[in-house]
């Protein structure tokens, strides 16, 4: 994994009770940090002040009666983080045996006119994306359009020859080769608009890959805008379109779009992105993220997000073995595994003081938005989280602590995770 990812990884081995501790300190700077900022830039800090009883929310429909307790008590301990980071808004839905069982909005979709995030609130959901993408792939190759371990050439044929042929497979496990556009540098400042993710191979196309394929693990969102180019080309119509059909319409996604800035849904959240050394934040860039269909480019809410996961487990997408082989970590050439499968992060967690959690899911990081998705199986339970700002990196820490509130484990909002945890890091993106 690179460093990036490694630095993440440090950042969210902490329970949720040590990151309040950490985050604390900071609260106090970030009036200071805004006060000095020119006029001409809008910075906001404590927005919701210190009482996070008084936070603005709206809940799609009240929990059936079972599951009461576990959301008065994770509604608690969310309210605190959304305050402790200083998050603008903040939108979470947990499904449960094939049903969303809760979902709510927390804070500001947009802060200056305190338009409320409600569960219907569009947010940038970035890399989780990419299971969306790998379940597309899963059913070409169920249907024989799509084999997984052909040259990437074989359907997209404007991608030049590089030093190494270049497999979807290879692509689907970030171990291709292909760059990883930086965020500071290329994310932020985007403003080709693509209508195809073929469009967007112009960006990275031409250069070099960085590495041997399957010498090396680096996370890759345009190694996933090629694998959205080879979805349109193996299924023959619109990326978008096939999308639609396959993946979204049988989740019963209704509110899943494409990010197009040149057409805003209705519904989209005020983006905005980390201000200084503190938690204030300000207005995100105006970036086109098209470009990296079949990585990002969509806008969902929390409660899709969840039917996707569901969808996934109770096998109205993919076969039980197409859905085992996207979630078998690949092994690179030395026999290291990378803990990533073909478009999911693989790992596990402790649920109680015996009990451990087999996860499956993924992090994504927007230009305005940072989203979590996790999925435990072995307890039908799937947990999606997102937020408005970018680098809310402390998100899949979160989402693991709601799945514990609703596995039945989680006794106390100021309870810590148990040692030996296993960092959920591993399912937010790097660099």
């Amino acid at each position: 994994m690179n460093d990036a990812t490694s630095r993440f990884g440090r950042l969210l081995q902490f329970s949720p009770a040590a990151i309040f501790m950490l985050a604390t300190p900071l609260l106090p700077a970030c009036t200071q940090i805004c006060d000095a900022v020119n006029s001409w830039s809008a910075c906001y800090a404590e927005i919701h002040g210190n009482d996070a009883s008084a936070m603005h929310s709206e809940i799609d429909e009240p929990p059936a009666a079972e599951h009461a307790d576990a959301v008065d008590r994770a509604r608690l301990f969310v309210r605190a983080f959304v305050v402790e980071e200083n998050l603008p808004g903040l939108s979470l839905a947990v499904g449960i045996a094939s049903e969303v069982v809760w979902a709510e909005g927390f804070g500001w979709a947009d802060f200056d006119e305190r338009r409320p995030v409600t569960p219907k609130t569009l947010f940038r959901v970035g890399g989780v994306a990419m299971p969306m993408t790998a379940t597309a792939v899963g059913l070409l190759h169920e249907r024989g359009l799509l084999d997984l371990d052909a040259p990437v050439r074989d359907y997209v044929p404007g991608f030049p020859e590089k030093a190494w042929p270049v497999t979807t497979r290879q692509l689907m496990g970030h171990v291709a080769g292909v760059r990883h556009p930086p965020f500071d540098e290329e994310l932020l400042y985007m403003r080709d608009h693509c209508e195809s993710p073929l469009d967007g191979l112009e960006h990275f196309a031409d250069d070099p890959l960085r590495f041997a394929p399957g010498t090396r693990y680096r996370y890759s969102s345009y190694g996933w805008t090629l694998v959205g180019a080879v979805v349109e080309a193996a299924a023959g119509e619109p990326f978008l379109d096939f999308m639609q059909r396959e993946v979204y319409d049988p989740s019963e996604m209704r509110d899943t779009v494409f990010d197009d800035v040149l057409r805003p849904a209705a519904r989209r959240t005020h983006f905005y992105w980390p201000f200084g050394g503190g938690n204030a934040v300000e207005d995100a860039n105006d970036a086109d993220n098209s470009c990296i269909q079949g990585a990002g480019a969509v806008l969902s809410t929390p409660s899709d997000v969840v039917r996707f996961g569901l969808a996934t487990l109770d096998g109205r997408l993919l076969r039980s073995e197409t859905l085992d082989l996207l979630r078998t970590p690949l092994t690179l050439e030395s026999g290291e595994s990378t803990g990533y499968g073909l478009g999911w992060f693989v790992g596990s967690a402790p649920l109680g003081p015996e009990a451990k959690a087999t996860i499956f899911g993924h992090g994504g990081s927007s230009v305005g938005g940072f989203t979590s998705l996790l999925t435990l199986p072995e307890h039908g339970i799937v947990v999606a989280v997102t937020t408005n700002v970018s680098l809310a990196n402390k998100l899949p820490s979160l989402s693991l602590r709601l799945a514990r509130f609703f596995a039945g484990v989680e006794a106390a909002a100021s309870q810590d995770l148990p040692e030996g945890s296993v960092p959920v890091s591993r399912f937010a993106p790097g660099d």
